[in-house]
């Protein structure tokens, strides 16, 4: 393959944004740093890590998930918060291991739904199938064995972001 196609401008910009980010500073020897190590990373394994340039420099994507982060943090983990915590008060849980089908189609996308599953209490994603097709969750609250009101209940709103995002 040509070195030069190689190359992912998307992998330099996010390489360098999270080696600033971590040192917390923007002197002149850390942007130096930072500039070989992303370039260094952007030949090596750049064109691995992001498919479509476009798609990073995407404002409209930046922005449904700007979106997502802030609802997902102030509204959903909230919402489920509360929702574990009145389950553990009351002892009232029926826990169990459902199938949920899944219809994002990029794998970070994949990973995003079943990372948000898995961050937000009372669930957690054990198993992914190996079409990609289908998410093994184990639910703290089996209330239902609809797919589809399973689906609204679980990862419709993680699902519908990461489409937005990713696809």
């Amino acid at each position: 393959m040509n070195p030069l196609k190689r190359f992912s401008p998307g992998t330099f910009a996010a390489v360098l944004a999270v080696y600033l980010f971590y040192t917390g500073s923007v002197s002149k020897y850390d942007l130096i740093t930072g500039f070989i190590v992303a370039i260094i990373v952007s030949f090596l394994i750049g064109h691995w890590l992001i498919e479509n340039d476009l798609k990073l420099f995407s404002p409209k994507r930046w922005f449904y998930a700007a979106l997502y982060g802030l609802r997902y943090f102030l509204v959903e983990e909230t919402k489920t918060h509360i929702d574990v915590a009145k389950r553990i008060f009351t002892l009232k849980a029926n826990p169990g291991i459902i199938r949920i089908p899944l219809d994002v189609e990029s794998d970070y996308g994949k990973v995003l739904v079943a990372n948000s599953i898995t961050n937000t209490p009372g669930t957690v994603v054990i198993d992914i199938s190996d079409d990609g097709k289908w998410l093994y969750v184990h639910w703290i609250d089996v209330s239902t064995l609809d797919e589809e009101e399973i689906k609204r209940k679980v990862i419709a709103y993680f699902e519908e972001y990461a489409k937005r995002i990713f696809d």
